[in-house]
């Protein structure tokens, strides 16, 4: 099934997406909710009442034409305000593409166990224009990810047992501004304000059932389910980046079990894969300069139209807005000699 959150005539509806059809949740059943929060809250319920009502629907012409257009809508992030939103570090390649390109060696402790950060779950959205402040295009990145979302409260969860907790996945551009997440990391402590702006997802939420054929084993000597999907970006037209959801070493089981150690996760909980091999300008930078030192570095600009791509989870599709304003942080810096 793909879930959306969306806007029609003004209000702000959940529905289920049935070929290009829009069906308002509140209107298929009385006892479902309006939103994909609630809907997620009573999971064990509301999951196999949506299986059958998206069943019948397929299986009535005249039903599958009922709904709204999906072009009359305009669509929002499918969680606008989950509880709490983590991303990972699940991608090897990425990692230490990274740490080569910076002439450092591959972290060990990256096979050992995988890690997350916490971002800002209230700067969640959508498709759709991102408003960034002069700062932000101090290196204002992309970041292509897949991020999952959890569909029952936890807590301790094994590995084994963790991909009963996704609800479903989706899209997810972790927006960066390089110049202030590095500034703030020198202080060994961040990212905050590099990343604390905007992340995107959507367009919609896959559940896992929809999935089934695209998945595949983990890596050697992991655990947990992984899906053979491909991912590409684009910016203003141009591919940028290639990948696969496939080449997670880390899987969402073994993020969860990490994430949930002596902590409760809760139905809405937004997690991210962290940025898949060649998924950022940071990256494709610092291989292009490793290879050519005269290499000309890219970065996010105003106006720019970031493009994501995933087989099966759709477009997510994102503008860069400069904001109209002349504010600046990294101006405020102090220069205090020291007593």
């Amino acid at each position: 099934m793909k879930l959306v959150t969306y806007l029609y005539q003004q209000s702000e509806h959940a529905g289920l997406l049935i070929a290009n059809q829009v069906f308002p949740l509140s209107a298929l059943h009385h006892s479902m909710p309006n939103t994909l929060q609630g809907v997620l809250d009573n999971w064990s319920v509301n999951y196999p009442l949506l299986q059958s009502i998206t069943h019948a629907i397929q299986q009535d012409p005249t039903a599958v034409k009922s709904g709204i257009e999906l072009s009359e809508v305009i669509i929002k992030a499918p969680i606008p305000q989950p509880p709490s939103c983590r991303d990972g570090y699940a991608f090897r390649q990425h990692v230490a593409a990274a740490r080569r390109n910076r002439k450092v060696p591959m972290i060990p402790e990256f096979d050992q166990y995988p890690i997350f950060y916490f971002t800002n779950h209230r700067s969640i959205q959508g498709p759709g224009p991102v408003a960034c402040m002069p700062d932000h295009f101090e290196k204002l990145d992309f970041e292509l990810e897949v991020a999952i979302v959890i569909c029952k409260r936890g807590r301790n969860i094994r590995a084994e047992k963790a991909d009963e907790y996704i609800g479903g996945l989706m899209i997810m551009n972790d927006l960066s501004a390089r110049r202030l997440q590095m500034e703030e990391m020198l202080l060994n402590l961040g990212p905050a304000k590099g990343k604390d702006f905007a992340t995107t997802i959507g367009p919609w939420l896959v559940t896992t059932d929809e999935l089934t054929m695209y998945e595949t084993a983990p890596r050697p000597g992991h655990q947990g389910k992984n899906w053979n999907l491909r991912m590409r970006c684009e910016v203003n037209g141009q591919q940028v980046s290639e990948g696969n959801l496939a080449d997670m070493d880390w899987t969402f089981a073994e993020i969860i079990e990490r994430v949930s150690y002596g902590a409760d996760i809760f139905p809405g909980d937004v997690i991210g894969s962290g940025t898949v091999g060649t998924g950022c300008f940071l990256e494709l930078n610092g291989t292009g300069k490793l290879n050519d030192p005269h290499y000309p570095e890219q970065w996010l600009q105003p106006n720019d139209v970031v493009k994501m791509e995933v087989d099966a989870l759709g477009c997510l599709e994102n503008t860069m807005v400069e904001e109209a304003s002349d504010f600046s942080i990294l101006s405020l810096k102090k220069n205090h000699a020291q007593l």
